[in-house]
């Protein structure tokens, strides 16, 4: 039986547990259903978030299936926070601007660079109701991981000081630190203002608590996204006709990769020519087109693989799982290594490539933005500036040079 062990890990200036075992799918799809797990390409290995609660989930996950080793686990959470030692959280120095109004906040750096266990009696019941708080608002489980995660560390920057005690100049204090100490992205810092918001303005109530409080100006990148001839070679190289398939239905409605393992048999509607996307992001449903060259693609795949009409179209291991998103990507990438494709780009470049090529196309911004799902139409608006449409209409000066080369 397969040994799963698991160990306290920083990922991404966040405290996470680390799992690691033997290549296994079918160990892959229990933890992405049991604890939300995800794969982290720079550390090799899944990780879930760090709380004795989720542990013990996975512990029941596996009974049966796999044998924990949790014993790093159990000794890490015995330990109790330690004031003056090292972590992430761990350079965490006092703040050298303190408000005069307000006392100043005993700042946090624990011995390792692990989760503390646990949270100063200050603050022990605040995360436990911020939590709540995000499950009866209906937050995705994405967002409650993500809010947790950037509060938690909050929590833990702050030490013993009270939360709900801090005015705006000691959060804008904290974020400052995590700009210029931390040196985290634009990116991050939004995310950490966003769950410090959701904190102080759905839980404390406190209206309008971050209006004084400025967000730092997002870097304006261009989505990843292949030309045609790169999508014909990357299906053209891809001979599994269930990876192929899979491929093709992202790239031929724009699908979020998510959508596509969790595509139903009977959301296929061939006399519609349709299909019914079920909870997109923001749990939200939606029709999008059925392209008649997919159809056949899908006709051919169910003949071989027969998935069941009333479960998922494309199963993992097993029949009753839908097929891992990581397996998915793994699948993009040696499709792409095996066509010579060198630039960057998931299977969410495959929703790009369909946006862009529709604009190039001459498809109307709003008909995009209505297939795609986006809430902004400025989303949408982004796509403008990745076709070459207009380009093309555009002769550079160059071209009018007398030049003899």
């Amino acid at each position: 039986m397969t040994t799963v062990t698991i160990k306290p890990l920083i990922h991404n200036e966040t405290q996470v547990v680390g799992i690691y075992f033997e290549k296994d799918i079918k160990l892959n799809i229990v933890l992405q259903k049991a604890v939300a797990a995800k794969w982290s390409n720079s550390k090799k290995c899944w990780y879930m978030v760090c709380s004795k609660e989720v542990c013990n989930n996975l512990a029941k996950a596996l009974n049966g299936i796999a044998t924990l080793d949790g014993k790093v686990m159990k000794d890490y959470f015995k330990q109790k926070p330690i004031e003056g030692s090292n972590n992430e959280l761990s350079q965490i120095k006092k703040y050298n601007n303190q408000s005069k109004q307000e006392q100043p906040i005993t700042l946090l750096e624990p011995k390792e660079v692990l989760f503390p266990p646990k949270l100063f009696h200050t603050n022990d019941t605040t995360l436990a109701k911020y939590h709540q708080t995000l499950i009866l608002k209906g937050y995705s489980p994405n967002t409650i991981r993500t809010y947790d995660g950037e509060f938690s560390i909050f929590l833990q920057t702050i030490g013993n000081t009270k939360a709900e005690s801090l005015g705006t100049e000691r959060i804008k204090d904290y974020l400052h630190y995590c700009f210029t100490t931390l040196k985290l992205s634009e990116n991050t810092i939004h995310s950490r203002m966003n769950a410090l918001k959701f904190y102080y303005e759905q839980v404390l109530y406190k209206e309008k608590f971050f209006w004084e409080i400025p967000r730092p100006k997002k870097r304006y990148l261009l989505p990843n996204f292949f030309n045609q001839d790169e999508i014909v070679a990357i299906l053209k190289g891809t001979v599994n006709i269930k990876h192929k398939t899979m491929l093709m239905l992202a790239y031929s409605s724009g699908l979020r990769v998510s959508e596509v393992v969790a595509m139903k048999t009977y959301n296929i509607d061939s006399k519609r020519m349709c299909m019914k996307i079920e909870q997109g992001k923001g749990k939200k449903d939606r029709m999008v087109g059925l392209s008649p060259v997919l159809l056949v693609m899908l006709r051919e795949y169910c003949k071989k693989f027969k998935p069941k009409k009333e479960g998922y179209l494309f199963t993992g291991q097993s029949k009753d799982d839908f097929y891992s998103i990581r397996s998915l990507q793994l699948v993009l990438t040696a499709a792409k290594k095996r066509a010579g494709i060198l630039k960057p780009g998931s299977i969410h470049a495959l929703r790009h490539s369909f946006a862009t090529h529709l604009v190039d196309r001459g498809t109307d911004v709003t008909i995009i933005q209505k297939i795609m799902g986006h809430n902004d139409i400025k989303t949408t608006m982004r796509y403008l500036h990745t076709s070459n449409k207009d380009l093309l209409k555009v002769i550079s000066p160059l071209d009018n040079l007398n030049l003899e080369i």
